[in-house]
């Protein structure tokens, strides 16, 4: 199961914005430095994440970014669910599958993609990023100074 870029910055940012101490604010142009990603990315990504609640923005000279919600209360799942636009495995219409009618490929396809997602809905943010003093240094180096 692969997931979408958009999705994988997502997450990323999550996991990025839980090294910033609550009372301090990140930005866009930070977090696609520190992945050596596009800020175009990064501002679709976190605009969506904003939408869904899950990242705080404040305007203004003084604005950016931060955690909304407590890194426990981020089910990893539910954001993969929420950020992914397609979850089947396989596109049967484009071009329309002779097979369709009754192939059991999707079907098995839909049972492993759920399989994977119940076991991420297992994982908070926090979980993931339990290792926090071995990501920062990692986060605050240039990106092609990571090993």
């Amino acid at each position: 199961m692969r997931l979408t870029a958009f999705t994988d910055f997502g997450l990323r940012t999550l996991m990025y914005l839980t090294s910033i101490p609550t009372e301090q604010l990140s930005s866009v142009p930070e977090v696609a430095r520190v992945y050596g990603a596009s800020q175009n990315h990064f501002v679709k990504v976190i605009g969506q994440l904003t939408k869904l609640g899950y990242v705080q923005s404040i305007r203004g000279k003084n604005g950016g970014i931060r955690l909304a919600k407590k890194a426990e209360d981020i089910n990893i799942g539910k954001v993969i669910r929420e950020l992914e636009n397609h979850l089947d495995a396989v596109n049967c219409t484009k071009p329309v599958c002779q097979i369709a009618s009754c192939c059991e490929l999707k079907h098995a396809l839909a049972l492993a993609m759920e399989a994977f997602l119940s076991t991420m809905e297992q994982y908070s943010l926090a979980d993931i990023v339990h290792n926090k003093p071995e990501l920062i240094p990692l986060w605050q180096s240039e990106p092609n100074e990571n090993p």
